[in-house]
């Protein structure tokens, strides 16, 4: 018969760490443990604080869907992990999917929009569409859904790079440059989880994905800002945005945010 897709260890995806080593209930113990670290001990709550100052007022509702969306993530990717069913992994995966529509369709630059949309709420449509067909193609092989939410990332930084292009601002570059060392060693700490675990298992280190959900977590924390500092240069150009950091510059450990050199102004 076949298990149920609830069931302990029903998904198709098993990573590098032994299951039910630490705990009798949680399978993954540090890919757990790492997913509630970075999710929910660094990535909401410091960016919580990086989305506090919205881009305008207008804005707040469009950072509130953001804010719920990174929390379900974290509460799903914590399911999966503790669990390994089938029904944890497809709500992980959905959850990312959907958090990056709901980002695509508000921050998208209109510049690059399709020649054929015109607006931003056909745009949401467009978005939209594209969410639910994904949704759906992701039940036919859920084993290379990682691999194809991995793949966006790299049109988020072909569109960084192009930002950056047109961009003199060496604080940007720098927190851009920042942001991808993180990616990088995210990816790499992803895909050597998922190619060598022979290896670290050898070595009886298996612990790489656990790295996964803390570092993407870092270069996350530096994406935020950059988001929003393009979003207001472009729908808000009088507003001056600035990136700033806290505590201080001089820290060797910050929280980048953003700052609006005028007055704040309401829609």
């Amino acid at each position: 018969t076949m298990p149920s897709i609830f069931s302990y260890q029903s998904a198709e995806v098993d990573w590098c760490e032994s299951n039910f080593v630490r705990s009798p209930v949680i399978a993954e113990y540090y890919n757990t443990d790492r997913t509630s670290l970075s999710s929910f001990l660094l990535l909401t709550p410091l960016n919580f604080l990086v989305l506090e100052e919205p881009p305008r007022a207008c804005g707040r509702m469009e950072l509130c869907h953001l804010k719920v969306s990174l929390l379900l993530a974290g509460l799903f990717s914590m399911y999966f992990h503790m669990t390994l069913s089938y029904v944890g992994q497809l709500l992980d995966e959905l959850s990312i999917l959907w958090t990056l529509a709901v980002a695509y369709s508000f921050w998208y630059p209109q510049c690059y929009f399709p020649k054929c949309i015109k607006t931003r709420r056909h745009f949401f449509w467009l978005t939209g569409i594209t969410t639910v067909i994904s949704t759906l193609m992701s039940f036919i092989k859920p084993t290379l859904n990682a691999y194809a939410l991995n793949c966006i990332a790299f049109h988020l930084l072909y569109l960084t790079w192009r930002e950056l292009k047109k961009c003199n601002d060496k604080r940007v570059h720098r927190m851009a440059a920042v942001m991808v060392m993180w990616w990088v060693l995210a990816i790499t700490s992803w895909i050597s989880d998922r190619w060598l675990c022979w290896l670290w298992q050898a070595i009886n280190f298996p612990y790489f994905h656990s790295f996964w959900h803390v570092l993407i977590a870092m270069s996350l924390l530096y994406c935020c800002p950059l988001v929003i500092y393009f979003d207001v240069s472009y729908e808000m150009p009088s507003f001056k945005p600035k990136l700033e950091y806290w505590p201080s510059d001089s820290w060797p450990v910050v929280v980048p945010y953003v700052t609006l050199e005028e007055p704040h102004k309401q829609c």
